[in-house]
């Protein structure tokens, strides 16, 4: 079975905030969302926006198509 949109968008941001060498906290807070929120997403429990996907692009520096390339 397929893993779920949500997990692997989740490990896609995961994989770009590690490779920037910063926690969930200060990614957080470059995108313009709460921590726990953020966890949630790195998870693959948060349905997330396109408003959001949209924060975490620009907060994590990384271009739409490449963050969606990713996936």
């Amino acid at each position: 079975m397929p893993v779920n949109i949500r997990i692997r968008f989740g490990r896609a941001i995961r994989r770009i905030r590690e490779a920037q060498e910063i926690n969930q906290e200060e990614a957080a807070e470059r995108c313009g969302l709460h921590r726990t929120y953020y966890s949630g997403i790195e998870r693959g429990v948060r349905n997330v926006s396109l408003v959001n996907i949209e924060k975490v692009s620009k907060g994590l520096k990384t271009s739409l198509p490449d963050l969606f390339s990713r996936l």
